[in-house]
Parts: structure tokens; sequence; C-alpha cells
């Protein structure tokens, strides 16, 4: 099983209400891919890149969910239009 075909049975074990996950070569190395199920205009999509030595480590399961649930987390906080720390929203 190549490594993207092992990141992509990870993938397979997943199904999210709003997010679509996938993965991608690119470069010579596997990214993983986040976004929405339905667009949102001016959303990106969440690229992070997968190492070689993580996907081949016997715990990949494990430190994919992780990195699934982290990745996650930062790809919601960075859809915020406005936060207290915005220079926009400073008087």
């Amino acid at each position: 099983m190549t490594p993207l075909e092992k990141v992509w049975a990870e993938i397979a074990r997943y199904d999210h209400a709003l997010l679509r996950f996938s993965a991608r070569e690119n470069r010579g190395s596997i990214e993983l891919v986040i976004e929405l199920k339905q667009p949102v205009e001016d959303m990106h999509t969440y690229y992070a890149p997968l190492h070689a030595r993580d996907i081949e480590n016997p715990q990949f399961p494990w430190t994919f969910q992780r990195y699934l649930y982290d990745c996650m987390h930062d790809y919601l906080v960075e859809m915020f239009l406005r936060t207290p720390q915005s220079r926009e929203s400073r008087p």
C-alpha cells in the first residue's frame, strides 16, 4: 500500500457533517485536505502536510486522528471573520 493509499484508508473511516476530507500528493509529499462540504464565499481549503515517517509509523491511525482533529480546530479558528484581536474591531 502506498503512503497516499494508507492516508486515504484512514480518511475513509471519518465522516463529518460540515467538512470533507481528502488527500493528495504535492511535490513528492502527502497533504491532508480539509474543505467545507457546502462552499461558503471567501472560505479557503485547508492543506496540511503529512510526513512519511508518521504515515509509516505503526501508530499512524492514532496519530492521524490527533492530527486531523488539530487541523480541524485550526481550520475552524481561521474562519473567524472578526475577533477582539482584529484591527478592525479596535476603537
